[in-house]
């Protein structure tokens, strides 16, 4: 079976395709609605996107023109970093899904803990109340599934010691060299789906040569050694990619990289070059 048409099971027992293409960075119009619409015409069923990236009408046209039942594809969504009130995370909601055009979201995540533009602060409390909102939205039947995203270890505590239902996913910066072991680990432990962003970090881990040997030896590009090791990790990669031709490779990823060169990869730093 392809990893395109594996799933994760989240928690509360929603399935989640394994790999997603990701959209951040890429404008709202054609070149959107094209790398969605080619995507799911190849066999993508995820496609994540985000309030802040100002393209969620075009991922919406391309799901509702692409003839694909709307229960067979995962859209996910998430609240701006900056929105951090009980009040402005409903009606942002609201402006999400009239964005989209769809009548159900599949995941719904809080973007970062703090306001981009104060990386570091504490909005502890301010999480909480907007919790309770991302818990109104799931119960509500308009979301499938609801979670956070660039989230720490105590960040995400501090939301399940007042959660009434605790996040289901994180979507985190993750890629070989940069695996974030604290929070993935604390993650798997605590039934919360890691997502990777970014898993060939923007582009910049491309002129690797130690991980260009791996992929060599696996008769693999170096993207598609990348991908598998998030899989492998039973991470959920959200590669990006606007040209057909990568949007095929990075989802052609069904083979094993043995246990001796995970170990490998895994001791690789410093990979962002």
């Amino acid at each position: 079976m392809s990893s395109l048409h594996e799933t994760f099971v989240l928690e509360n027992g929603v399935a989640i395709p394994k790999i997603g293409l990701g959209t951040w960075q890429v404008p709202n119009g054609e070149t959107t609605y094209h790398a969605v619409s080619f995507a799911l015409k190849n066999g993508y069923r995820h496609i994540d996107t985000a309030y802040a990236y100002h393209n969620e009408e075009s991922v919406g046209k391309a799901v509702r023109d692409s003839g694909i039942d709307r229960r067979d594809i995962f859209v996910t969504s998430k609240l701006p970093a900056e929105i951090k009130s009980y009040d402005k995370a409903l009606k942002t909601f609201d402006e999400t899904m009239e964005n989209l055009g769809l009548e159900q979201l599949d995941l719904y995540l809080i973007h970062a803990p703090w306001p981009w533009s104060e990386k570091g602060a504490d909005y502890t409390k301010e999480n909480i109340e907007v919790w309770k909102a991302m818990e109104e939205i799931y119960e509500s039947g308009r979301c499938r599934a609801i979670g956070v995203s660039n989230f720490s270890v105590s960040d995400l505590k501090a939301v399940m010691e007042n959660a009434k239902i605790k996040p289901m996913v994180n979507q985190i910066r993750y890629f070989i060299g940069h695996t974030q072991e604290d929070v993935t680990a604390f993650c798997q432990d605590n039934g919360i789906l890691v997502e990777a962003y970014s898993p060939l970090a923007t582009g910049k881990i491309l002129e690797n040569t130690e991980i260009q040997k791996i992929a060599d030896k696996y008769g693999k590009t170096l993207p598609q050694v990348c991908i598998r090791y998030c899989l492998q990790k039973g991470v959920l990669p959200l590669p990006k990619s606007t040209h057909e031709a990568f949007i095929l490779q990075n989802a052609d990823v069904d083979f094993e990289i043995s246990s001796e060169d995970m170990q490998y990869l895994d001791q690789l730093k410093e990979t962002e070059k």
